[in-house]
């Protein structure tokens, strides 16, 4: 990964908390929450079971939003 990616991953990592203990960044990005970018600035369509459970979901009609930073970063830049 360029080290332009890891600055700003490991920036967003020390604005936030994150209840999985940043489960996506110390598995390398292979376990991952279910997420799709929708064009929405901010957020992505969460695609997860359960996205009640997450504190960085937010119901919409009938679906969930992501509104978790690293997940954005990681589905937008990275494209994972």
């Amino acid at each position: 990964m360029e080290e332009e990616h890891m600055k700003e991953i490991e920036k967003i990592i020390g604005r936030m908390e994150c209840p999985r203990d940043f489960e996506c960044y110390k598995s390398g990005f292979e376990n991952l929450c279910k997420a799709k970018d929708i064009g929405i600035e901010s957020f992505l369509k969460c695609l997860e079971e359960n996205p009640s459970e997450c504190k960085f979901s937010m119901p919409f009609g009938f679906s969930y939003f992501c509104k978790c930073p690293l997940c954005h970063y990681i589905v937008n830049k990275l494209k994972k």
